[in-house]
């Protein structure tokens, strides 16, 4: 088992990485925490020094592309009917379903955007009330992974941390486990202070698996390697904020200069000569209620105003527009078409995010099978089955929106095909025994033939009557069922 101050060590070390600061760079620009907020204005005073302005406008707006954009991944990857893991055994598929059901998914779901936005993210199996296996997600920026080469037991171990609760004067207090391949340690941890054993936690260290017989007597035993499972965003485990994070930091300060410009240049600039008034106060006051004012007969009021050039800042950010989804691969909502937009015109919308998805499908499949090893050894052990990987496999439908008229006339010219292949086959119908022409029938409308030759007439008759008594066949499966 580790050491405490080696946990310590391995903690403070983990957080001080180059991998978890760019993992958390991509969550705060997940959760709308851009650059842009740091944004300070400053000016160069009349004896050369820099100072802070703060009477002129600082707007500092983010826009979460980046949110968009890894929520579109996501949801676009797990789109479809949710059965994705798949066998064509019904009885291994109805055991499977009671483990990959609607909590697992969306358990994959959150391990998912913890992927995309931070570059890895985790499962982790715990034995459930049903004494069955369970998935939950673990938050990567908690998780530490430990090489057995670094330890002094030669062992590997993953430590685990999170934040229970803040008590008083922000003192933060952290659960800490650290987990090998037999049970699991619990400690906790106020603030920066030591770390020290979990009084708290009702066994330390306990078994990965605890158990109860008839007789309510509880019995342990581990899974024999660590449970937790990784899915990375790529060999290098990047942030998908990674290609975008500069097009998003100049649409954000393209936006707010527009901004703070239209706030500073909102009134008119008054140039008088010749005033007839005591003080600058009372022009003023004379233009904002009077709405006139009085000067010498030599005097004159010009009014200046600035141009906003908003036209430039106005293409550059539609530049950062389309750049932040091209080069982050996503669909752009706002895009607009000349009207016609047909479901080739959709799917080319959809190429970079289909694209992204396919990588995205590679990695998550490699993760998904790790998952299935593991419920498949239970399965067979509860069973006294031997089920297989090769007995599982896994799907993906991802789903787009399409045009509905589109679809309609798809359809149409579907129907008007079969019925062409069907006359003339009809036609042909002299030159060919019956069950020739009613299967290739079957064939033209998707029906089994070897469910319907039983209801054939057995003496060889016209191919007219066979013709017949298949189009009873249909009709009659058409009122039952789709064909």
């Amino acid at each position: 088992m580790l050491k405490m101050y080696e946990i310590k060590h391995f903690m403070e070390v983990d957080a001080g990485s180059h991998k978890k600061r760019m993992a958390r760079q991509g969550l705060k620009y997940y959760e709308g925490e851009h650059k842009i907020a740091g944004t300070r204005v400053f000016y160069v005073d009349a004896d050369g020094k820099l100072k802070e302005d703060t009477t002129r406008s600082n707007v500092r707006i983010s826009h979460p592309f980046f949110m968009e954009l890894v929520d579109q991944e996501v949801q676009y990857m797990l789109s479809g009917d949710g059965n994705f893991i798949r066998s064509d055994d019904p009885d291994l598929q109805s055991m499977m379903d009671t483990y990959f059901d609607d909590s697992f998914w969306s358990e994959v779901y959150e391990a998912l955007t913890g992927c995309i936005t931070k570059g890895f993210d985790y499962l982790y199996a715990y034995y459930t009330a049903d004494n069955r296996i369970g998935f939950q997600h673990a938050d990567s920026m908690g998780v530490v992974e430990v090489a057995a080469k670094d330890t002094e037991d030669q062992e590997e171990h993953v430590i685990y941390w999170y934040v229970d609760h803040i008590e008083k004067e922000k003192k933060v207090i952290k659960r800490i486990q650290v987990w090998d391949e037999r049970e699991t340690w619990y400690y906790v941890q106020e603030g920066d202070g030591e770390i020290m054993a979990d009084d708290k936690a009702p066994l330390n260290p306990r078994p990965h698996i605890i158990t109860k017989n008839e007789k309510g007597e509880r019995f342990g035993s581990s899974f024999h390697f660590i449970p937790f499972f990784r899915i990375d965003n790529g060999a290098k485990q990047f942030s998908g904020l990674k290609p975008v994070k500069d097009l998003i930091d100049d649409y954000d300060l393209m936006a707010c200069s527009l901004s703070n410009n239209l706030q500073d240049f909102t009134d008119a600039i008054y140039v008088v000569s010749g005033f007839q008034g005591a003080d600058l106060d009372e022009l003023m006051q004379n233009i904002k209620t009077k709405k006139h004012i009085g000067t010498s007969p030599d005097g004159k009021l010009d009014i200046k105003t600035v141009d906003i050039p908003y036209e430039a800042r106005k293409v550059k950010l539609e530049l950062d527009e389309k750049n932040i989804y091209r080069f982050g691969m996503g669909f752009n909502s706002a895009q607009l078409g000349d009207g016609n937009i047909t479901n080739v015109v959709i799917k080319s919308r959809y190429a970079l995010l289909d694209l992204k998805c396919n990588k995205l499908e590679m990695r998550l499949k490699k993760f998904l099978r790790n998952i299935i090893k593991v419920v498949l050894d239970e399965i067979n052990k509860a069973n006294g089955t031997d089920y297989q990987l090769k007995n599982v496999y896994i799907k993906f439908q991802r789903e787009i929106i399409t045009n509905a008229q589109d679809n309609a006339q798809i359809q149409l010219t579907d129907a008007q095909r079969q019925g062409q292949q069907i006359n003339n086959i009809l036609a042909a119908a002299n030159m060919l025994d019956d069950e020739t022409v009613i299967e290739a029938i079957c064939n033209i409308l998707d029906i089994d033939y070897e469910e319907i030759k039983d209801k054939l007439p057995e003496r060889e008759g016209s191919t007219q009557d066979a013709v017949g008594l298949l189009d009873a066949v249909v009709h009659d499966e058409e009122d039952g069922a789709d064909v």
